[in-house]
C-alpha cells in the first residue's frame, strides 16, 4: 500500500480507501462485512469511510465493531453529514447546527471512538447559511471530535465559499469526496482546478462505475446473478445509467489492455483514477473480503501516458463531462 497527503496538511491516508455504502448493514451480512474489513487491513489499508445515512447509521455500527481493538493512531476512519437518519424528522438531516451537533455525537457512539479523522459534508445544504454550517464545524474540530473537515460533491463555487470560511474560522477544508471514474468525469473542468488553487484533494467514489468498469457485464447477456445490476435494494438503481449495449462493449476493449499492463479489470479502473494528481485515494467497496484484496493491488501503479490514450480512446466519448452534474438537493427531504 501507498500513501498519499490529504490536501494541503500533513495528514497521510492510504491509496485505497474501504468503504461500506451500499453493502455494510443492509446487503451482506454483518460477519461478512466484518470480513471485509479485515481484509482491508490485511491488504494496508488504513483509511475507512463510512457516513451516518449508510443503511440509516447500521453501516456505521457495523465499521465501529470490525475495527475495535485496532490501535487508533494508525487507522483514519472518515464519516459524513446530511442525509436523513433517525425517524427522519425536520431536524434529522441538512448541515443546520442543530443536526451537525448532534449528527457527530451519534456517529463517534456508533463509530466506538472519541474522534473522526475526517467529518465530511456529504452535500451542499442550500437551506442553511454556509455561515452556520462552518462554524459548526469549526467548533467540532475545537472540540476534538474531528481532526479535519471535508465535503462531498461540492461545486468549485462552493468549494471556494467553503474554503474561504474555513480559514477565516481557523480551520482547514481539505478534501472533496466526488464520483469519478473513466466514464465519470464531470470534476475534471472545474472542480479539480479549483481544488488544486485551493490546497483540497479528492477522495473519489464508484471509481468503477457501479462495477461496470469490472467487466462482468456483457452486451447482450443475462446479467450475473447476484451482481449490483440485479439488487433490488438500491444497487440496480445506481448502476442502470451504464447498463447499455454501447457502453459495455466499450468497456469490454479495456480488457486487452488490463492484461497488457498486467491487471485486473478492477484494478485498471482504480488504477486509472489513482493518476490524477488531485486525486489522494480511490473508495473501494466490497461484498466478499477477497474483491478487497485485489482492488488493494492498484495502489501504487503508474499507468504509461500510451495506455491512457487507449482507453480515452476505448471509453472517452461515452464518458459523462459536464460540469453541472456535481449537484446536491435543492431541497431537503423534510
Amino acid at each position: 500500500m501507498e500513501f498519499r497527503y490529504l490536501g494541503n496538511s500533513g495528514f497521510k491516508i492510504s491509496e485505497i480507501t474501504f468503504g461500506n455504502w451500499l453493502t455494510h448493514g443492509c446487503q451482506v451480512e454483518n460477519d461478512v462485512a466484518i470480513q471485509c474489513v479485515r481484509a482491508a487491513l490485511d491488504a494496508g489499508i488504513s483509511t475507512f469511510d463510512t457516513a451516518d445515512v449508510y443503511a440509516n447509521t447500521a453501516a456505521e455500527t457495523v465499521l465501529g465493531e470490525a475495527l475495535k481493538g485496532e490501535r487508533r493512531q494508525s487507522i483514519e476512519i472518515f464519516t459524513k453529514v446530511f442525509g436523513p437518519t433517525g425517524p427522519k424528522g425536520k431536524n434529522d438531516l441538512g448541515l443546520s447546527r442543530k443536526h451537525i451537533m448532534e449528527s457527530i455525537d451519534g456517529s463517534l457512539s456508533r463509530l466506538q471512538t472519541d474522534y473522526v479523522d475526517l467529518y465530511q459534508a456529504h452535500r451542499y445544504d442550500y437551506e442553511t447559511p454556509l455561515e452556520e454550517t462552518m462554524q459548526a464545524f469549526a467548533d467540532i474540530v475545537r472540540q476534538g471530535k474531528a481532526l479535519y473537515i471535508g465535503v462531498s460533491e461540492w461545486t468549485a463555487e462552493q468549494l471556494r465559499n467553503g474554503h474561504a470560511l474555513a480559514k477565516e474560522l481557523g480551520f482547514q477544508l481539505i478534501s472533496n469526496q466526488p464520483q469519478y471514474s473513466m466514464l465519470w468525469r464531470v470534476i475534471e473542468e472545474e472542480v479539480v482546478p479549483a481544488s488544486e488553487e485551493l490546497g483540497v484533494s479528492q477522495i473519489v467514489w464508484s471509481p468503477m462505475a457501479q462495477g461496470v468498469l469490472s467487466g462482468k457485464y456483457l452486451p447482450g447477456q443475462p446479467l450475473p446473478e447476484g451482481s449490483r445490476a440485479t439488487d433490488d435494494k438500491g444497487g440496480a438503481r445506481m448502476i442502470q445509467r451504464w447498463m447499455r449495449d454501447d457502453v459495455l462493449a466499450a468497456v469490454q476493449e479495456l480488457r486487452p489492455l488490463a492484461e497488457e499492463t498486467g491487471l485486473t479489470m478492477p484494478q485498471l479502473a482504480v488504477a486509472w483514477v489513482l493518476q490524477n494528481p488531485n486525486v489522494a485515494s480511490a473508495i473501494v467497496g466490497a461484498s466478499r473480503p477477497e474483491q478487497v484484496a485485489d482492488s488493494a493491488a492498484a495502489a501504487g501503479v503508474r499507468l504509461e501516458p500510451d495506455v491512457l490514450k487507449k482507453i480515452d480512446a476505448a471509453v472517452g466519448s461515452l464518458a459523462e463531462r459536464d460540469p453541472a452534474q456535481t449537484k446536491s438537493p435543492a431541497t431537503r427531504e423534510a
